[in-house]
């Protein structure tokens, strides 16, 4: 997906960004994260607008929706990560605010651990992620499959892209402009026009 000397840049960048420990409840994990775009609070449960994508995310982002096929646009929300060693991820599924979900893995070769619920046991499945490498995950691998990163002895980065989910689009969408009040035309005549959006 990228070059050598651009993993070297991110992999700064990262660094360099505010980010904090990753928190759920009144757990505080290991890995440390920076949310650009939309944020997403797991002791609260908001979901909210916060500081836009930085400039030097946007051709990565560029790159990482052409892979997925998605417009850039499409791709709102940004999730900057350190895996220091030690640091892994648990099993889950992403929030149901976000629909697709593209990973852009730097640093240290991991694997990305699946797993689907059958009756009375799991199925399943392992993706390698390599460095500079990108993953999509959509459709039945994004809502029905599970997945998780053991922890490493060694550090990692990554950068995750995900759009909103067409409910959740339509909840942030800005309200219409109200209808403007009835006005006279003529005599006698009443009009009740809309203000276009």
């Amino acid at each position: 997906m990228i070059s050598v000397a651009e993993e070297a840049d991110l992999i700064a960048r990262i660094d360099a960004a505010p980010l904090t420990p990753f928190r759920f409840q009144q757990w505080t994990g290991k890995r440390l994260t920076a949310s650009f775009g939309w944020s997403y609070d797991f002791a609260t449960g908001d979901f909210a607008p916060t500081e836009p994508l930085p400039e030097w995310l946007l051709p990565i982002r560029r790159r990482a929706a052409a892979f997925a096929g998605l417009a850039a646009d499409d791709l709102v929300q940004a999730l900057l990560l350190r895996y220091d060693p030690g640091a892994g991820i648990g099993w889950h599924r992403d929030r149901p605010v976000f629909e697709h979900v593209v990973g852009i893995s730097l640093g240290a070769s991991t694997t990305l651990r699946l797993r689907k619920r059958n009756v009375g046991r799991f199925t399943r499945a392992n993706a390698p992620l390599l460095p500079r490498s990108v993953y999509h995950l959509s459709g039945e691998a994004r809502h029905v499959w599970e997945h998780s990163i053991a922890p490493m002895d060694v550090p990692r980065w990554s950068i995750t892209f995900r759009s909103l989910a067409t409910s959740a689009a339509r909840r942030q969408s800005p309200p219409p402009a109200p209808a403007r009040r009835p006005t006279a035309r003529g005599a006698g005549a009443v009009s009740d026009r809309s203000a276009s959006s």
